[in-house]
């Protein structure tokens, strides 16, 4: 069964990893594509268009990757988990079914008109159906998360005598206290990793002195929308989400800052450290005293309790993958804040295309958001363990008890094979669209 239910988890995690990959870039990039179309229209200069059909076909490919592997998460639903399904399907099933027949057809519809109705529709016709592109992108992402937010705090809900969760309100999956925080910094997250792009883009094309014009443009909407993002990704929505955390999860909270004992008089912030699970205690801890009662609570002696004050039945599955997960998350997030502050101030001293360590440094960060966002989707989901539904479904109850560790093993090396493969193709057309670079049309 312990196997099973391995292989089970590790499946889901690696084609999920790999799925999203692509959605957190679509969804900040229709965001950028409606701000360059929207400054076309405003001011009719013909490098904001060409800059945003150039960025579609981006789109269009990470939205036909995303497509291709997010379906195979639907079916492992009812192959992996259909335990869990068959339990939560009443409330789960609304959420999702609404991604789907909703969001996933707003977008894909207008994402055809967008790229080949440009002359047919006239500009602001064409303007009208990149913003439903954003639209439906951001819904999807809305409704995954009100998915993902029931199972972290489950609202308006009762459980039937054989098992089933049926919901008794509606509207309490969408008002659900979990919800906002946690949409909000996904999706300034998704935000920074499509500005990252942009800006990495640019500055290839500013190393190479190519597309000089778009480079330029590219690597400053890059920067700002980057920084304005990355910032409101720790404050408000990260600090809010924490104190989610620290509220209906608080031994999670504990294990993803690494506190094992209470402390009196305030909690410090550990900025480096190892956890020692055997000896229950950080080591080679490097810490800041009483930040972390300030941060949470804002009063500097607040306590903030440890794992010890917790059964050990409740502490998450495998805290070392928490911690780390948590911790270099914010050590990218605080990276990214800092490098884009630098380049802002060089931007407003008009000196920010000529400093190469900074040009450099956007494009070798390039990968860095793709791990920072996974690293906060695996704190969200490490945390929660061992349950599906916290606190009143665990993972261990929600698994097919039909599938065997050796079908789910089998399936898992054929997906691993085949998104590599997809990998490397996705990486070959992406490369010859960044190298055609945009065109810029003259009139």
């Amino acid at each position: 069964m312990e196997d099973m239910l391995f292989y089970d988890r590790i499946q889901f995690a690696f084609t999920i990893t790999f799925h999203y990959l692509f959605p957190q870039l679509t969804m900040g990039l229709s965001l950028l594509i409606v701000y360059y179309k929207g400054k076309f229209l405003f001011n009719k200069e013909e490098i904001y268009n060409d800059a945003a059909k150039f960025w579609m076909k981006i789109f269009a490919l990470n939205f036909a990757m995303g497509v291709v592997t997010g379906i195979p998460m639907e079916f492992q639903f009812g192959t992996n988990w259909a335990k869990f399904s068959e339990l939560t399907g009443g409330i789960i099933g609304q959420t999702l079914a609404m991604e789907g027949m909703f969001s996933f057809f707003l977008e894909s519809s207008f994402l055809g008109l967008f790229i080949f109705g440009e002359k047919l529709l006239g500009h602001k016709l064409h303007f009208v159906t990149g913003f439903l592109v954003f639209l439906g992108s951001w819904a999807s992402g809305y409704l995954i998360i009100a998915t993902h937010s029931w199972m972290q705090h489950p609202v308006g809900f009762e459980i039937l005598e054989n098992g089933k969760f049926v919901l008794t309100n509606f509207g309490a999956l969408f008002s659900n206290p979990w919800l906002l925080p946690s949409y909000l910094h996904n999706q300034l997250a998704s935000l920074v990793t499509a500005s990252f792009v942009m800006a990495a883009i640019g500055a290839f094309y500013i190393l190479n002195d190519k597309h000089h014009a778009f480079g330029k443009l590219f690597v400053k909407t890059g920067v700002i929308f980057g920084f304005v993002a990355s910032v409101l990704v720790a404050v408000p929505t990260g600090d809010l989400a924490a104190k989610n955390v620290v509220k209906y999860q608080p031994a999670t909270f504990a294990a993803m800052e690494g506190i094992f004992e209470t402390e009196e008089g305030g909690s410090e912030i550990v900025l480096i450290g190892q956890p020692n699970i055997v000896d229950k205690k950080l080591d080679n801890k490097i810490a800041v005293p009483n930040i972390l009662s300030f941060l949470t609570y804002q009063k500097w002696d607040a306590q903030i309790k440890g794992l010890n004050e917790f059964d050990e039945a409740v502490h998450p599955t495998n805290i070392p993958g928490l911690y780390y997960a948590y911790h270099i998350m914010v050590g990218l997030g605080t990276i990214f804040i800092g490098l884009l502050f630098f380049a802002i101030v060089q931007l407003f001293r008009k000196k920010l295309y000529e400093t190469k360590w900074i040009l450099y440094s956007l494009v070798f960060l390039l990968p860095f958001p793709y791990i920072a966002n996974t690293m906060g989707w695996y704190t969200a989901e490490l945390g929660r363990q061992p349950w599906l539904v916290f606190n009143l479904l665990r993972t261990s109850a929600g698994a097919s008890p039909t599938v065997s560790a050796g079908n789910t093993l089998f399936t898992l090396l054929g997906f691993v094979g085949l998104y590599l493969l997809l990998g490397l193709l996705f990486l070959i057309l992406a490369g010859k669209i960044i190298n055609k670079g945009p065109q810029l049309v003259k009139h």
